[in-house]
């Protein structure tokens, strides 16, 4: 809405042209020719009446749409012979509101109707319907019903659009921020690391020689550790994992299903009970054998990948063993998913350990405390 423009409801419009359309009927049949006695009356209150109920053509249009062509019928057996414009504006509203059907069949209706009433009522309606001299010629009512169907697509081809529009915006703002999730994790989780584990370091030297530590380097420390755990808050917004579903221990039979239908051999062996596992628990070990079971797939060269769940009262272990072509001598290079599973791991304070296997391949073995009473 422009500056200085006011906005008018659309409850306001639609009583404004509903009184608009009854004060036209009614004056159109008192300037014309009237019938005696009481259906003047009656005549008159119709054709009011006809073009007063647009005003709730929007909430209840089909209704509206039977109200006013009954009032049509109702006033040319009264003996007014006025255009049926309330029965135009309806067939607009009710087209436009996707009542087809029940449009198409009030319109035949009405076009079988008028005649014969105005016939009937001794008129002369019914030669002015044939002359094409009555609003509620075929022409008409074709106009009517396809100006409502044009602005029902038309509004409808506006509405998909900026929901397109909205969904893209969406998916280039999600793009984004896994964008900035994976920079953070190349850069700048690597570089904290090194400083709190340096300080940390320095520290502990430091006490262990019975030497002082400088109130810089305890600063120092602090700040490592500070700037840890701000830095995992903050990719754990950026990674926004509450836009998907929650998955837990439940679900990973379904992962290494889905191993299996890449052409991997993979096994799954649960031991111990699951039941009252915490929820946060059950999530991080999902991701964790997701993340291994991807990285088995696109990286290892493996034929086969093992995973065993061994849920204990007090600890949760996660194992994943693959026959890739990683040598017993190798060292892994940590990367975003590695990252990724040591964070979750870190911030449940277990602990995670990456390694070639001496008979050849790579095991992922992560071990979680947990707290069934959380």
């Amino acid at each position: 809405m422009s500056p200085g423009r006011m906005h008018v409801p659309a409850p306001v419009r639609d009583a404004a042209i509903a009184v608009g359309v009854a004060v036209s009927l009614v004056l159109a049949g008192l300037s014309g020719d009237r019938p005696p006695g009481g259906s003047d009356l009656l005549g008159l209150a119709l054709l009011a009446s006809g073009g007063l109920a647009l005003a709730v053509g929007r909430r209840a249009p089909v209704a509206v749409l039977a109200v006013t062509g009954l009032c049509a019928v109702g006033y040319q057996a009264a003996g007014y012979d006025v255009p049926a414009v309330a029965f135009l504006f309806a067939v607009f509203i009710a087209m436009r509101a996707g009542h087809r059907t029940a449009t198409v069949i009030a319109s035949v209706a009405m076009l079988a109707a008028l005649p014969l009433v105005a016939l009937v009522s001794g008129s002369d309606a019914g030669a002015a319907f044939v002359h094409a001299r009555d609003a509620l010629e075929l022409a008409w009512l074709i106009a009517a019903a396809a100006a409502g169907e044009a602005l029902r697509q038309a509004e409808r081809r506006a509405y998909e659009a900026e929901r397109t529009r909205e969904e893209v915006a969406k998916r280039r703002a999600d793009e984004e921020r896994l964008h900035l999730a994976r920079e953070l994790h190349d850069s700048l989780t690597h570089q904290i690391s090194i400083i709190k584990v340096q300080s940390e370091v320095a520290v502990h030297v430091a006490r262990r020689r019975g030497e002082e530590v400088p109130e810089a380097l305890l600063a120092i420390q602090e700040a490592g550790r500070e700037a840890t755990r701000e830095l995992r808050a903050t990719l754990t917004a950026l990674r926004d994992d509450d836009l998907t579903p929650a998955r837990g221990l439940d679900h990973v039979p379904e992962l290494v299903q889905g191993a299996r239908s890449i052409g991997l051999d993979a096994t799954l062996t649960m031991n111990g009970e699951d039941g009252d596992v915490p929820a946060a628990v059950g999530r991080t070990v999902y991701r964790i054998v997701q993340e291994s079971l991807t990285n088995v797939a696109r990286h290892a060269g493996a034929t086969t990948a093992a995973v065993t769940i061994d849920c204990r009262p007090d600890l949760l272990t996660v194992q994943v063993d693959d026959d890739g072509r990683a040598a017993p001598d190798t060292v892994p290079v940590p990367g975003v998913g590695l990252l990724g599973m040591q964070e979750r791991v870190s911030a449940l304070g277990g602990r995670l350990r990456a390694r070639a296997r001496s008979e050849g391949g790579f095991t992922v073995r992560v071990e979680l405390p947990v707290d069934r009473t959380s």
